[in-house]
Parts: C-alpha cells; sequence; structure tokens
C-alpha cells in the first residue's frame, strides 16, 4: 500500500496549529526588551524609591532576596551568579541591590566607594553568614532570569537599606 501524499502536509499543518494554541495560552508578560547587544540595558541610574510587597507566590517580588546572575559593573558581558534584594521595579525590569557575604565594615568609606548596609543572615545563605547589601548600584534584572528566591527580608531590614538608599539623594 502506498503512503497517502498528503500525511507530511497534514502533520506540519498540525504542529502549526499546535504551535499558535501554544502561544495563544502561554502566559502574557511584558519582556524587557535587550537594549544593548548583551540583552542587559544598563544599571538603574533614576531616583530609586524602594517598595516592599514580598508575597508567597513563587514569583519575585520586591522585598524578597533571590538568586540571580549579575553582570559586572566594569563589563556588562560578564558577570556572576549571585543574591539581590529587590526592591522596586522599572517597567518590565525589577530593580535590585546586590549582596555579599563579604565584611566591609573594617574599610574606610571614601568618595566613590562602595557603600554596604549590613542585613544580617538569613536563608539566602545556606551557611548562614551575616550579609551586607550594596546601596549605590542598581541593577536591572530580567524577571525570568531569577533562578531561585533566597528569602524574604523583614520589613525592618528593608527600612534600614531603603533609608541609607534615600541618603545617596539627598
Amino acid at each position: 500500500m502506498a503512503p497517502d501524499p498528503s500525511t507530511p502536509r497534514r502533520a506540519g499543518v498540525l504542529r502549526t496549529a499546535a504551535a499558535a494554541v501554544r502561544r495563544w495560552l502561554a502566559p502574557r508578560s511584558a519582556a524587557p526588551p535587550p537594549a544593548s547587544p548583551t540583552g542587559y540595558p544598563g544599571d538603574f541610574t533614576g531616583r530609586l524609591v524602594p517598595g516592599y510587597s514580598p508575597k508567597p507566590d513563587g514569583r519575585p517580588d520586591p522585598g524578597e532576596i533571590v538568586w540571580t546572575w549579575v553582570p559586572f559593573e566594569e563589563d556588562h558581558r560578564r558577570g556572576k551568579d549571585r543574591p539581590v534584594l529587590l526592591v522596586g521595579r522599572d517597567g518590565p525590569w525589577l530593580l535590585a541591590l546586590q549582596l555579599t557575604s563579604k565584611d566591609h565594615d573594617g574599610f574606610p568609606a571614601r568618595a566613590g566607594s562602595p557603600r554596604w548596609v549590613d542585613i544580617g543572615s538569613g536563608a539566602w545563605d545556606r551557611q548562614g553568614r551575616p550579609s551586607e547589601v550594596r546601596v549605590d548600584r542598581v541593577v536591572r534584572i530580567d524577571p525570568r532570569a531569577v533562578r531561585r528566591e533566597g528569602a524574604v527580608l523583614s520589613r525592618q531590614r528593608f527600612e534600614a537599606v531603603a533609608r541609607a538608599v534615600a541618603d545617596l539623594h539627598r
């Protein structure tokens, strides 16, 4: 018996229709448009007004510490996977401040040097090390690039970070 000549065409039509249905059913989100060849639009440079709105819904929200890729300041094509504190939104982007477990208290503050705020330890660090948040660099994060949620920062600690951010704009 000879194969039906319409079978390959019918299969192609079905695949195309199935793809169209998947696109139609997919959740609609405002995907951040790439603003550079690397896809990173650059650090946020406007006036940051931090907002605290964590929700236990599995999606990243301001007030939560999450893990994601953070571009290096000097070369946005390179970066590091690290925890960040989400502090707001800029259109489709999340705004974040990077965390470190390196202690900066012993370093003298100089003009132009990064500013850090102690936030203590929490579930975002499996080793329970105390962390600090860098408040003078605001990084834009694609919500789809968040690898995992680490913890919700307490409102009290978040407010201390927000005060330090506000102090930079005086």
